[in-house]
């Protein structure tokens, strides 16, 4: 099999890790494999072990299937990564759907680059690999670079050299994670994009926060519009941010704001004079949010 330059995709960290000198390609038996780093050699499917660290937990059938389906007839073009553990024993570094496809094709051996890693060079591996992958959401690639930086004890700027990313774009996916579940499983379903998720990551208060993913997804809002509608959210009428300044001392008055708020699930505001007068100001975004709070106000007994 004619061994294949890398090409760039990988990124620059993924491939520094694996970087062999790959020139050689052999076929070796059960009883004959002996260390053979730095080539690409023909391995049973039986001394293979699958990673412990693979990110991956679900592989599509269909996909899988038509990958299965490929290699039954033109073999396997990209070799897969292993380390040697023991005597004719291999641990999967990289490569376990192209691994469950020749299974599933009914090979008995499978090409593979066999190199020396340890564990954390395993994790990492197996991490970036993972990334690369196109079909990953927003939300999957924020997850594996949280998992990079625990796992490898790296921080954010060795973890965008790793990649070959800017430290912005990592800072960005990282973010992410600071959005709450609802906001988070929407993302990862792809019913909002990383560009909404983003725009709601302006607003800082929970109970408005939530309110503007409700109408994001219920109205099928663009970004633009998303955006537009967290900046409206933003801006306050000089009345109520000069009235939020002489009650910031009111440690009561705060907390009584944030415990209504987070009931109706929407910004509250209250503005009390000296005489202990004021109002109670209920902020709605949309028709149906103003419905919602009016039912819930009719219903208070």
């Amino acid at each position: 099999m004619e061994n294949k330059k890398k090409n760039n995709v990988l990124g620059r960290g993924l491939s520094a890790l694996l970087t062999e000198d790959k020139s050689d390609s052999k076929s070796v038996g059960a009883s004959s494999i002996a260390n053979q780093a730095g080539v690409v050699i023909y391995i049973p499917l039986t001394q293979i072990e699958v990673n412990p660290f693979q990110p991956r937990t679900t592989f599509e059938v269909e996909s899988l299937q038509d990958l299965s389906d490929s290699i039954r007839i033109h073999g396997v073009i990209q070799p897969i990564t292993v380390r040697k553990i023991e005597n004719n024993k291999y641990q999967l570094i990289a490569g376990e759907r192209r691994l469950r496809a020749t299974k599933l094709a009914g090979k008995t051996e499978i090409p593979a680059y066999v190199r020396a890693a340890s564990d954390q060079e395993s994790i990492e591996i197996a991490l970036i690999e993972n990334i690369q992958r196109e079909d990953l959401n927003s939300l999957e690639i924020a997850i594996n670079y949280k998992r990079l930086m625990d796992e490898c004890d790296l921080t954010q700027e060795q973890l965008s050299e790793r990649l070959g990313k800017n430290r912005s774009t990592v800072t960005n996916f990282l973010r992410l994670l600071k959005l709450p579940p609802d906001i988070q499983a929407a993302l990862r379903d792809n019913r909002i994009s990383m560009g909404h998720a983003k725009a709601l990551l302006g607003v800082e208060h929970l109970p408005t926060l939530l309110s503007l993913f409700k109408e994001t997804v219920e109205k099928n809002l663009s970004v633009r519009q998303t955006e537009d509608l967290v900046k409206g959210v933003s801006t306050k009428p000089k009345k109520l941010v000069a009235a939020a300044k002489n009650s910031s001392s009111d440690v009561f008055l705060r907390k009584l704001q944030d415990e209504i708020g987070s009931s109706l699930a929407t910004k509250v505001n209250i503005i009390r004079t000296r005489e202990g007068k004021g109002e109670i100001n209920i902020k709605f975004f949309s028709d149906g949010d103003l419905d919602r709070l009016c039912d819930i106000l009719k219903n208070i007994k």
